[in-house]
């Protein structure tokens, strides 16, 4: 075996080695970056809110009161059911 097969060999299996490695990083940052399989949270937080609707902290207050939006309280965190907005959302479409 001449020394750029060896090289080679050695390339190859440094790779069957690492492959298994980069596809593992690449399923752990598709599920960081919400990317994976369309996640979709069963609850939103107020900095969900937020972020996603750009809802001001007063606003979610006011609807919250009202009874737009509807909440659950775990303590002192407000949580949003994700499929309630949605359907909000869908009936105030058209």
């Amino acid at each position: 075996m001449t020394k750029k097969e060896r090289k080679l060999s050695f390339v190859m299996r440094v790779k069957q080695l690492i492959e298994p490695v980069l596809v593992r990083l690449e399923t752990i940052d598709s599920k960081i970056s919400g990317q994976g399989k369309g996640v979709i949270p069963v609850y939103y937080r107020n900095e969900d809110l937020k972020k996603i609707f750009g809802l001001s902290s007063n606003t979610i207050i006011k609807y919250r009161q009202t009874g737009i939006l509807p909440f659950t309280k775990l303590g002192d965190i407000f949580l949003y059911d994700a499929a309630k907005i949605d359907k909000i959302l869908h009936e105030n479409n058209g």
